[in-house]
């Protein structure tokens, strides 16, 4: 039997086909329509998280939780109960009952941090191959760091993410996880958990 991989609160592919490529059973999950992938559950992600995966990478809403927005934390007076909420919601997906889990969000303020635990780890796309600067926090259960590809930042890396122009989709480019980053995750989270089940089999 194939491996289950869930990346909840993600309607991109890229993840999902680099485990697909590797022999994995994944899905996306998101209450928005996939942006490809036929395997897709249009719902709450909540709902679904005790459906049998061996694997969970989850991209919980950032938006009252990342460094960049903590200016509306004093400005708007219900933003201090949206980022409790957030919290909240972000530490469901962490501590769900899968055995292996990372979650993926921007820096947070320190408002975000009263409630939510420090991160594993910090990558950035330029190091698994893409030319891009976006600081991406990790935080990870049962599995290990990514091992980056590049340890020296090259000279032409850009910060397209930052400069996403003003739009409807702005915020969901802005969050799209980079391929270099997605085929990362697949070779060595997804080959170890393979490989670990070859071995159990035998």
């Amino acid at each position: 039997m194939k491996p289950r991989l869930l990346n909840g609160c993600a309607k991109s592919i890229y993840i999902a086909k680099e485990f697909e490529a590797k022999g994995w059973d994944a899905w996306t999950c998101d209450i928005l329509p996939s942006e490809g992938w036929k395997k897709h559950i249009q719902d709450d992600v909540m709902k679904h998280l005790n459906d049998g995966w061996d694997m969970a990478i989850f991209h919980p809403d950032c938006t009252r939780l990342a460094n960049s927005g903590v200016r509306w934390y004093h400005e708007r007076p219900e933003y201090q109960e949206l980022t409790i909420q957030a919290a909240l919601f972000f530490n469901a997906c962490l501590y769900a009952d899968i055995p292996l889990i990372a979650v993926e969000n921007p820096i947070q303020h320190r408002y975000a941090r009263q409630y939510i635990r420090k991160y594993d780890q910090i990558i950035q796309p330029w190091q698994f191959g893409d030319l891009e600067s976006k600081a991406t926090c990790l935080w990870l259960k049962g599995i290990a760091r990514l091992n980056p590809l590049i340890t020296v930042k090259p000279d032409n890396v850009k910060q397209s993410v930052w400069r996403e122009p003003p739009g409807t989709n702005r915020k969901v480019n802005r969050s799209r996880t980079f391929p270099g980053i997605a085929k990362a995750m697949a070779d060595q989270w997804g080959e170890l958990l393979l490989n670990q089940k070859g071995e159990e089999q035998c």
